[in-house]
């Protein structure tokens, strides 16, 4: 998905556009993602808090552009 669709402002407010509909999307996978304690510690001990971390940053806006294709098919 390219970056300029990223769904457009999530919580415009007075001029200030905040948060696009895609960051609100992956900021909701990555809270799935890391509300599990038992994956999270599995993921950090194979590959380290750092990388752990970017994976699942990278995976939710993996999973937030699926979304996105998936508004815009409905």
């Amino acid at each position: 998905m390219s970056r300029e669709n990223n769904g457009g402002p999530a919580f415009p407010n007075q001029g200030y556009e905040g948060l696009t509909i895609r960051d609100y999307f992956a900021a909701k996978a990555m809270q799935s993602i890391v509300s599990s304690p038992k994956e999270m510690e599995s993921l950090i001990d194979v590959l380290g808090a750092k990388t752990a971390y970017a994976k699942v940053s990278e995976t939710a806006y993996v999973i937030a552009d699926e979304m996105l294709r998936a508004r815009e098919a409905s």
